[in-house]
């Protein structure tokens, strides 16, 4: 399968698709160009709101507006233009550092993890936030912290850390938030690119943007077997949500940058927003509880 550009946004770094089943619209960041976006699959169109720093990711609130991971901190914001007010500052993390991908657990608490903008490896962290602002290192020796989701039985959760190649599991307590029993869930073969930004399905697959690898990747979690493929006309795949009325939209996210002269002249709508029909539906994501 081929996906189709719907929004040729140049972002210098599209992230953290979210499909919000409530309003019927996908929520997506460019980090490095410092942007939340919006796009209305209704309308076609598309609102851009300038944050105040690289915005790693975007999640709604269960009281309404959006939490985002912002710099070396997590905002909220209570509505759309709206200012943002601190909700936490990881203080535990190197000035060179700012906060990468995250999505909520089945509890409201949002998960989001760092990377160090001078390449720093295992450096970083993965972060578990309460609805209070409260929050706590889960993990650290992260290099670049991308993909996370939970199974439907929010038995398990899976995440990535990009630069391993490896989709990790662990045991997940939804009451406590705690994870154990970490391990690796298959890995991903050279030759595909690099795991970043994912989503699960209502059968427990994993959607996967492979950066480097000018495709969106199904792969079964118990074999690591790839089901399906999505080419893009774009090398550096960033992110992946499902969404639409039957939650059978797949929407991706690519990025311009990491490409030399000739990359970007061959791919002229890398950055943008691109969309595929997909056979099994998604998921409701996750709402902050805060």
């Amino acid at each position: 399968m081929t996906a189709e550009l719907i929004i040729d946004a140049k972002a210098k770094l599209g992230e953290g698709a979210y499909w919000d089943d409530q309003a019927g619209v996908l929520y997506w960041v460019d980090i490095e160009g410092r942007q939340l976006r919006v796009y209305d699959p209704r309308t076609q169109s598309e609102r851009v709101d300038a944050t105040s720093d690289r915005v790693g990711t975007v999640v709604p609130r269960a009281s309404g507006g959006v939490v985002m991971a912002v710099g070396r901190g997590a905002v909220i914001v209570d509505e759309p233009g709206g200012a943002e007010q601190a909700l936490c500052t990881f203080d535990e993390e190197p000035a060179d550092s700012r906060m990468n991908d995250g999505k909520c657990d089945p509890n409201g608490r949002l998960w989001v993890g760092s990377i160090s903008t001078k390449g720093v490896k295992e450096g970083s962290a993965l972060y578990r936030v309460e609805a209070d602002g409260s929050h706590r290192q889960m993990l650290t020796g992260i290099t670049v912290s991308n993909g996370i989701v939970w199974t439907a039985d929010e038995r398990t959760m899976y995440y990535i850390d990009t630069p391993t190649r490896a989709v990790q599991g662990f045991d997940y307590d939804r009451a406590t938030g705690d994870i154990t029993k970490r391990r690796v869930a298959f890995e991903v073969p050279d030759g595909m690119g690099f795991p970043d930004g994912m989503t699960i399905d209502s059968e427990g697959m994993l959607w996967i943007a492979m950066w480097g690898g000018s495709a969106a990747r199904r792969f079964d979690p118990s074999t690591g077997e790839v089901l399906e493929s999505i080419e893009l006309p774009a090398s550096n795949v960033t992110s992946c949500a499902l969404g639409g009325v039957d939650l059978r939209d797949l929407y991706i996210t690519t990025a311009s940058v990491g490409l030399n002269e000739a990359q970007r002249a061959s791919q002229p709508t890398a950055g943008g927003l691109f969309h595929a029909r997909v056979d099994v539906p998604g998921v409701p994501q996750h709402r902050f509880a805060g």
